[in-house]
């Protein structure tokens, strides 16, 4: 069961297939609000409601890859979020910045799979080479045999390969609004996608390049505020009610390939 009972709220969560409960109740949200002695928590929340919207941006930044992931991606992003703060180390509690831009390896190699993470799957050597100034990657990907290259755990008679370049600016606590604010509005959780092209399960694809760009006037906007990530995943599919070639909901894995 899930709802509410009495104070007492039941309800369930991805990756588990127990219902958990919850009891309900606690401090008044007025006074929590205005308290002396809750200063700190208040400021703590601040920070938190900082890093889930990184998190949130971040998962936006992936051009629908999170589609992929077969664990929670908001709650490790939001961890992420929450150690970029503790970076700062200038600001005050409750307004320390995510500067992602400042830390940009924290990203590099972030896998969405736990159980059959990226290169476990697509085992081959991808080259990627990004050109930041552009919002340009291009990636070579050397001759696959499906047969040695490729780990199709469902059997499904389809594969595409996704390139995705996505931009995440630094996030500053502003006074006036009272809310974490992104350095620049227009690049904060963008992204541009290469679905790639659909192959037989059952194959060998040559070696063969893709490519993935941004618009000029988002290239126009970069600055040093702005982290650039570039993404991969092996999509599955299968043969849709028209014929068609149709992904299969979770079936693939992906990563951040690099973080510029």
């Amino acid at each position: 069961m899930t709802g509410s009972i009495k104070g007492v709220s039941f309800y369930t969560r991805r990756g588990s297939d127990k219902v958990i409960m919850r009891t309900k109740g606690g401090v008044t949200k007025e006074k929590m609000a205005t308290a002396p002695q809750y200063d700190g928590l208040r400021k703590n929340q601040t920070e938190f409601s900082g890093s889930s919207k990184f998190a949130s941006v971040t998962k936006s930044a992936l051009g629908g890859l999170k589609r992929l992931a077969d664990y929670n991606l908001s709650a490790t992003l939001s961890g992420i979020g929450k150690n970029l703060l503790k970076l700062d180390t200038e600001s005050e509690l409750g307004q320390r910045r995510i500067l992602l831009s400042k830390h940009k390896q924290v990203l590099d190699g972030f896998n969405f799979n736990r159980n059959y993470p990226f290169n476990t799957v697509l085992r081959v050597g991808i080259t990627a080479l990004m050109d930041r100034e552009k919002l340009l990657a291009t990636m070579t990907i050397p001759h696959i045999n499906t047969d040695i290259d490729l780990v199709n755990i469902q059997r499904l008679p389809y594969f595409r390969i996704i390139a995705v370049i996505g931009t995440v600016a630094d996030m500053y606590y502003d006074t006036t609004e009272k809310a974490y604010v992104p350095a620049i509005l227009e690049l904060h959780g963008v992204s541009a996608v290469n679905n790639g092209e659909w192959y037989p399960s059952q194959t060998i694809v040559p070696e063969h390049t893709m490519s993935v760009q941004m618009t000029e006037t988002q290239q126009a906007l970069l600055t040093d505020d702005i982290t650039v990530l570039l993404s991969m995943a092996v999509e599955f599919g299968t043969v849709g009610f028209a014929g068609e070639t149709v992904e299969v909901k979770y079936a693939g894995c992906g990563k951040i390939v690099s973080s510029r």
